[in-house]
C-alpha cells in the first residue's frame, strides 16, 4: 500500500493524472470507492481482499471526465484497477468509450477478494468471480503494483448452477428464471454498478416507445433481466458487481457467465481481453459459424 501511496501522490504532483480513482479504507472490513484530487489524499489509498468494486464504471461518468479537463488542457485519469476491473477498461477502449491514453491505470495483483464486505478473507468467503478467475496479474497497466500470491482453490459454484439448470425441462428453466425475476423491484442497481452500462439514457428509460415496462411485475421484470443480458451478451466481463449489487440476491451470473462461455464456443471471443481484437457485436469473419442462427 505504501507503494501505491507514494506513485499516486507522483502522479498528482507532476500532473501525470488529474485524478485517481481508488479505494478508501471505512474499517478492517470494508473499503468504499475515493477519487483523490490532491497529493495530500494519495495517502487515504489502499488495496486488499475488501476492494470489491470495479472501479472501472467511474470513468464514462461525465463528472469524473470533467476532473481531466483543466486549465484548457486534459490530463488522465488515473485509475486503480484490478485485473478483471482491466478487462472492463479494455472492452471501454474496444467500444470507443475511453481512449487508452487518456487513463492511466495502476494495476494491482490480485489473489481474490470476499464475497462481502465484514468477512475473513478464505476459500470459504471467496467471491464466486474470483473460482474461474485466470488473470491474477494485469494484462495491461502503466505501473503494476502488489504481492503475488495463491488465490484459494474452492469449487466453481456458479459452474455447477449453470449445469444444474442445462439439466432442466424447458419448462422447467423458464419457471426458475421466472421465479428469480419476479423477485425483481426495478431498481435498476445492476445497471448502476456494470461498467458496460454506460449509455446515457437507457433503454428502460424511454416512455416513446416504451420498449420495457418499467413497473415491477412479471413481464417487465422478464423483459428486463433478458434485455439486459442479451446487450452484455459477448460484452460481459465477469466482474459480478451487477450481481453483488442486487438487493433480491437474483443470480444474474447464471446468465451473463452463459452468454460469456457462448460467444468463447462458438467464436473464440472473450470480452476485455485484447486492446487489438475488434469487439465480437461489431466484426465479422467469414469463419464464424452459422450454426447459432439456424
Amino acid at each position: 500500500m505504501e507503494e501505491l501511496k507514494k506513485l499516486a501522490k507522483e502522479l498528482l504532483e507532476n500532473k501525470t493524472v488529474a485524478a485517481v480513482i481508488g479505494y478508501q479504507q471505512v474499517d478492517d472490513k470494508r473499503t468504499k470507492p475515493i477519487i483523490v484530487t490532491t497529493p495530500e489524499d494519495a495517502s487515504k489509498l489502499v488495496f486488499n481482499e475488501y476492494c470489491l468494486n470495479n472501479l472501472a464504471v467511474y470513468l464514462t461518468k461525465a463528472r469524473i471526465k470533467n476532473l481531466a479537463k483543466q486549465n484548457g488542457t486534459t490530463l488522465k485519469l488515473g485509475i486503480v484497477a484490478k485485473p478483471c476491473d482491466i478487462h472492463a477498461i479494455v472492452a471501454l477502449i474496444q467500444e470507443s468509450q475511453l481512449k487508452r491514453e487518456d487513463v492511466y491505470i495502476i494495476g494491482m495483483n490480485c489473489h481474490g477478494v470476499v464475497k462481502d464486505y465484514g468477512m475473513d478473507f478464505s476459500g470459504e468467503t471467496l467471491a464466486t468471480k474470483c473460482t474461474p478467475c485466470d488473470s491474477h496479474k494485469p494484462l495491461y497497466s502503466d505501473s503494476n503494483l502488489g504481492e503475488v500470491k495463491d488465490t484459494p482453490k474452492v469449487s466453481d459454484e456458479v459452474l455447477e448452477k449453470i449445469q444444474a439448470v442445462e439439466k432442466m425441462s424447458h419448462k422447467e428453466r423458464f419457471e426458475y428464471f421466472k421465479k428469480e425475476f419476479d423477485k425483481c423491484i426495478k431498481c435498476y442497481a445492476c445497471r448502476a454498478a456494470c461498467p458496460l452500462c454506460y449509455c446515457q439514457r437507457c433503454i428502460t428509460d424511454k416512455t416513446v416507445p416504451r420498449w420495457v415496462e418499467s413497473s415491477p411485475h412479471s413481464r417487465g421484470n422478464f423483459s428486463w433481466n433478458v434485455v439486459r443480458a442479451f446487450h452484455l451478451s459477448g460484452r460481459c466481463i465477469g466482474c459480478g458487481e451487477c450481481e453483488r449489487a442486487c438487493p433480491m440476491d437474483i443470480p444474474l451470473s447464471l446468465l451473463n457467465r452463459r452468454m460469456t462461455e457462448t460467444a468463447k464456443q462458438a467464436f473464440a471471443y472473450v470480452s476485455g481481453r485484447s486492446l487489438d481484437t475488434p469487439t465480437l457485436v461489431g466484426s465479422y469473419d467469414v469463419k464464424d459459424s452459422d450454426e447459432l442462427f439456424m
